[in-house]
């Protein structure tokens, strides 16, 4: 799936999300996708840091959205696991996400995520993800 079938499936998948609220993929090739979110107020934290959770779902959706990449659109995929490093403050602004497929086997999916704002360098946070495939 191309980075407009994978947006056109979340929209679909998660009709009761904001349009923007989990972000959206930029781009897709094999083995990578890029995505990106837009947080709103609501995605702030004491301190107006980006919050650990609003990182982690982010980190989440590019994984399920890698996968997707590969394996076309099963809604039913699903996360098995999901370790999240917080290595930088996540100040606000635009925040991206490189989801990288370490390993698709039949049953298990396993990917590592970076998330960052101002340099793809320098990462506000690192995810392992597992998606379990059904």
């Amino acid at each position: 799936m191309d980075a407009d079938a994978l947006n056109a499936f979340m929209a679909d998948a998660f009709p009761h999300s904001k349009p923007g609220s989990r972000g959206h993929v930029v781009s897709a090739a094999p083995g990578h996708v890029r995505a990106r979110i837009d947080p709103n107020e609501q995605a702030l934290r004491p301190g107006g840091l980006i919050s650990g959770p609003t990182q982690m779902g982010f980190a989440d959706m590019a994984a399920y959205a890698l996968v997707l990449a590969h394996i076309g659109p099963v809604a039913m995929a699903v996360t098995s696991a999901l370790n999240y490093q917080f290595l930088r403050p996540c100040r606000p602004g635009p925040v991206f996400a490189d989801a990288h497929l370490l390993r698709l086997g039949k049953r298990l999916a396993v990917m590592d995520i970076r998330i960052w704002t101002d340099d793809a360098d320098k990462p506000v946070g690192q995810a392992n993800v597992t998606c379990a495939i059904p």
